[in-house]
């Protein structure tokens, strides 16, 4: 496969994780990772200008999950990646298991919203247009598990077993489109489960759970398959250069095992905020109920032992 098109040198030394981890800046990844962390920022200062505060537990979560990005995209990790199916595996992992995940714990739509000003009457602004997006049937359609968890599985599958992943690989354009296209169906897979963010599709926390189990075995049968494989099945990845000093099917064993154990991760972290949201969800619960109480007097534990004495009052 010719990837001359990216402009990078084919002539790579064998990989090791210091050469992976050299500056070697996709600038569209760089410029959006950038843009993101400004933006963000900005929302943040705008906030606590006017005396509101911002969790830093959530700006941390979300610098990590840009900086996870640039990791995998803005590294010789992208270069190693148009050569290396293993190294490939890991960029596709990341920016569609990690990423996502870390990016919506920190909240972006909700700084959004309470960072825009709202416009005046008879007006649209920012603000309007984004809760017009989230109330609009189009993010009800794509945020819901019927559309999500086949979007989740049919790019693993879809993508990789077809000729479409090695058209992808043939331009430089292409393949960001193919990575932008994962973290997607990332944000849309975790958003319903696992954002904190408002939206149109949020079930109870047993049935995220069940949304999460749903999708994530199908990424251990995708690796055990291709560890399984008695030939390469990625045309992009079967004659890799020789200066790598690598096999091709050895490599792509390498790709399987990473797909398999990447499934085990996500589901650990989402499980984790998961049980946390749960106990904190309870815990407001539990002070709204005590702060009614306070209000009334506590009429309805009162009613409740009134019905109780009637109830023993009848059996005597």
């Amino acid at each position: 496969m010719d990837h001359g098109g990216h402009g990078m040198n084919m002539d790579l030394p064998p990989f090791t994780l210091g050469r992976g981890l050299e500056f070697s800046a996709d600038p569209f990844f760089l410029i959006g990772c950038a843009v993101a962390l400004a933006l963000y920022g900005y929302g943040v200062v705008r906030l606590r200008r006017r005396g509101d505060g911002w969790p830093v537990n959530r700006i941390v979560l979300f610098v990590i999950g840009v900086l996870s990005i640039a990791l995998v995209m803005c590294t010789r990790l992208n270069d190693y990646g148009m050569v290396m199916f293993s190294v490939h595996m890991v960029q596709h992992m990341v920016i569609s298991m990690v990423s996502p995940i870390l990016l919506l714990l920190g909240a972006p739509v909700t700084l959004a919203l309470r960072a825009l000003p709202v416009a005046g009457r008879g007006s649209t602004g920012p603000r309007e247009l984004l809760l017009k997006l989230l109330h609009s049937r189009y993010m009800k359609i794509i945020t819901h598990p019927v559309f999500t968890i086949p979007l989740f599985i049919a790019s693993l599958y879809g993508l990789y077993f077809t000729p479409l992943f090695d058209f992808l690989m043939e331009s430089k354009t292409g393949h960001i489109a193919m990575m932008v296209h994962f973290l997607a169906v990332g944000l849309v897979f975790f958003w319903p489960i696992i954002g904190v963010d408002p939206g149109p599709h949020r079930p109870g926390y047993v049935m995220r759970m069940l949304e999460l189990f749903a999708g994530m075995p199908f990424h251990a049968f995708f690796g055990i398959a291709l560890m399984m494989a008695s030939q390469p099945m990625v045309k992009a990845y079967e004659n890799p250069p020789a200066s790598l000093g690598i096999d091709a099917l050895g490599d792509q064993s390498a790709a399987g095992g990473i797909a398999w154990a990447f499934s085990e991760i996500p589901s650990v972290l989402v499980l984790i905020a998961l049980v946390f949201q749960w106990y904190r969800s309870d815990q407001r619960t539990a002070k709204r109920s005590d702060r009614a109480a306070d209000r009334d007097g506590d009429q309805e534990l009162k009613a409740y032992n009134a019905y109780l004495a009637s109830l023993q009052a009848r059996g005597q």
